[in-house]
């Protein structure tokens, strides 16, 4: 009994932030559009350099959080999922999204990527497929376009990482403007 117990916890914390609707299937195409990291490395921006003050606020209150260890379900500094890091993030600064990583991807309005901007949200198909299962804020947009988030990993708690990694390019989904 405790070994099956063992193995339904550890898959719970493997799935993450999983989701139980298939986005790609509300669409009438798919909206994945990159592919491979190579194809992150000549994305042309459109992000002019400049942020208002609510994306500053946002995003100097998600740094806050850098280092925070992962808790499935967590919402706090003691511990964060994906999806509670973004809960926690925009309702410090007085915007309410809903908790789950799927809903959240319902809000707002679909951005290409080279459209997103600090602020944006970022979702992911962590375990294969099209369902989202992980989000991120965009922290920032390099000159050469490179599209660096702020998420709760798994295995490293909340970080930042870059679309420009195999892992995060592979699993990518969509961006949303919520701001």
């Amino acid at each position: 009994m405790k070994r099956y117990l063992l193995m339904v916890f550890t898959a719970m914390i493997l799935v993450s932030c999983g989701s139980s609707k298939n986005v790609v299937a509300k669409r009438e195409t798919p909206t994945k559009t990159v592919k491979k990291a190579s194809n992150l490395k000549t994305l042309e921006s459109n992000y002019s350099g400049r942020n208002s003050s609510l994306v500053d606020e946002l995003l100097k209150d998600a740094r806050k959080y850098l280092g925070a260890p992962y808790k499935y379900a967590g919402n706090t500094s003691a511990g964060f999922d994906c999806s509670g890091l973004i809960c926690k993030v925009f309702d410090e600064n007085s915007y309410k999204l809903p908790r789950r990583s799927e809903d959240q991807s319902n809000k707002g309005k679909e951005i290409k990527i080279k459209e997103a901007k600090p602020g944006d949200l970022v979702f992911f198909a962590t375990s294969g497929g099209s369902r989202v299962t992980h989000v991120g804020i965009v922290h920032d947009i390099g000159n050469d376009g490179e599209v660096k988030f702020i998420h709760s990993s798994t295995s490293k708690g909340v970080i930042i990482s870059s679309l420009n990694e195999k892992y995060w390019n592979n699993a990518y989904l969509f961006a949303r403007r919520v701001l």
